[in-house]
């Protein structure tokens, strides 16, 4: 194995090599209850997958789907770094998604295997081997040597969620996974913490995100086997936590749930979410819920990372997600160029060694631009620079003359103490084009007509609400976002059997 450069590690093999050799008895990721992994016992066994796979025939670039629950993050991190300590680039996939997923990231990236962990039923597979981590470290052979990794290689192809269409493989390259790691170990990110907390699914970004953290800030990377929001509370409480992330969909959970409240969170020094825009109402609940804590919401996207805006709560900007260094974040008109401060256009984000789609030059041209991303989003700045989403472009609702963004919408019925969590989206109407319909999930009984006396002082008139639903809880994918294609069919359904919450 080649030494590792002082000068700071730009491949995910040679960032794990250098922790193992600085800190070996340091734990990196501990699923409680499970399995916890230090960092020299990560990176060995590491190696001898890597050594295996090179053993049973994989080359240079070949695709390794991994196939992991939230049970088994430790052989997650075990087969993703020895997935490309052997060259080849690792495919991470949840293991509850769907069949039909699965064939069709095995159709679009054509793997040559499949990796789960010891223990878990093996899924049917269309294409190549199917083998447990274990089973393929047994296969060793020569070692492995982790300098012919560059950094220009293709690490990771990640799935988008596919909220808007069939989801797209986005390749990341060890470049741009290490971009801004930590080269000097007095420096390294969260150094306020002994563990960070986390219940991302394998398979999102912002999971993969929180692997990267393992790999590079201090604190051990802390998650559990089965997310609920007691067990959640219970774990801050019994490890002390410094550092939390949720994405807005858990945090909506852990609010409602009443778990906080009956456990000791004042050790949170910093709770971060990502995913989708933070609404006002529910960061400040969150400030409240963790009084010791700096609420901080990150802005990026599958495409777009590491390239993110952050920001801090604050009370006078509720509703901004933040800012980015100078040169890395613009708002323009549909040609491309930049517009003044305070005019609506398109969100781009600027990334270090940028990602692209794998197998798909047409849409890798229109979203990754000279190094700019196009994120999908409607948004405006402000002349301090700060950011603010006024909808994802395909979610906005077109009402006759107006546009409306629904992620306003959403934010204006969070303030309302019954609603638990809220999506806005558009529905047909014969003369307007579309009429702004909401989906509820509410901790007791809220009428249309209530509904509307609340919003009519914090809303327009044609962002109102004129039909809603009431659910128990909203369709989401793996990341945490509502499947809002799904609700519009679900408000059809109801409407036809007369459901008491669809109204005019």
């Amino acid at each position: 194995m080649s030494t590792v450069d002082g000068a700071g590690a730009r491949t995910v093999p040679a960032q794990l090599a250098t922790r193992a050799a600085q800190e070996p008895d340091r734990v990196a990721v501990r699923t409680h209850g499970v399995d916890e992994l230090t960092f020299a016992r990560w990176h060995g066994r590491a190696l001898a997958v890597a050594a295996g796979l090179r053993a049973r025939g994989v080359r240079r670039g070949d695709r390794i789907v991994l196939h992991f629950g939230a049970r088994h993050w430790v052989d997650f991190a075990v087969a993703y770094c020895g997935v490309q300590a052997a060259g080849a680039v690792a495919v991470p996939c949840a293991d509850r998604l769907a069949p039909a997923g699965l064939r069709h990231v095995a159709a679009d990236c054509a793997p040559v295997g499949l990796l789960h962990a010891a223990g878990a039923a093996p899924p049917a597979f269309p294409a190549g081997w199917v083998s447990t981590v274990d089973d393929a470290a047994a296969l060793a052979g020569a070692p492995v040597d982790i300098g012919a990794v560059r950094p220009g290689d293709p690490a990771q192809i990640l799935y988008t969620s596919g909220t808007t269409g069939r989801p797209k493989g986005v390749v990341a390259s060890h470049a741009n996974l290490m971009a801004g790691v930590a080269t000097d170990p007095r420096r390294r990110p969260l150094a306020h913490s002994t563990h960070f907390l986390h219940a991302f699914p394998i398979g999102t970004n912002a999971a993969q995100t929180m692997l990267r953290n393992a790999l590079d800030a201090r604190p051990t990377a802390l998650t559990l086997p089965q997310f609920t929001p007691v067990r959640f509370a219970r774990l801050i409480e019994h490890y002390r936590v410094g550092t939390v992330f949720v994405v807005p969909s858990t945090a909506v959970e852990l609010l409602g749930s009443g778990a906080l409240d009956r456990h000791d969170t004042s050790s949170v020094l910093l709770l971060g979410s990502t995913a989708a825009a933070l609404p006002p109402a529910v960061a400040a609940a969150l400030a409240k819920a963790f009084p010791a804590a700096t609420i901080v919401n990150y802005y990026t996207s599958t495409e777009a990372a590491p390239a993110q805006t952050s920001m801090v709560f604050d009370p006078a900007r509720p509703d901004s997600v933040g800012w980015a260094p100078a040169g890395s974040l613009r708002v323009t008109d549909p040609a491309g160029r930049p517009v003044p401060p305070g005019t609506a256009g398109e969100v781009w984000l600027r990334s270090p060694y940028p990602r692209g789609y794998h197998a798909d030059a047409g849409a890798t041209r229109e979203v990754f631009r000279d190094g700019w991303v196009r994120m999908g989003d409607v948004g405006r700045l402000d002349p301090d620079g700060y950011l603010y989403l006024l909808d994802r472009r395909q979610d906005v609702v077109k009402s006759g003359a107006y546009k409306v963004s629904t992620l306003q919408v959403e934010a204006a019925i969070h303030e309302h103490p019954a609603v638990r969590d809220v999506a806005v989206f558009g529905v047909p109407h014969p003369v307007l084009g579309h009429e702004v319909a909401a989906a509820l999930v509410c901790a007791g009984p809220l009428t249309l007509a209530e509904l509307r006396a609340f919003l009519v002082e914090r809303l327009s008139a044609h962002e109102v609400p004129t039909k809603i639903l009431t659910l128990e809880h909203l369709p989401r994918n793996a990341g945490g976002k509502v499947l809002k294609r799904e609700l519009a069919a679900l408000l059809g359904t109801a409407a036809d059997h007369a459901h008491p919450e669809v109204g005019r």
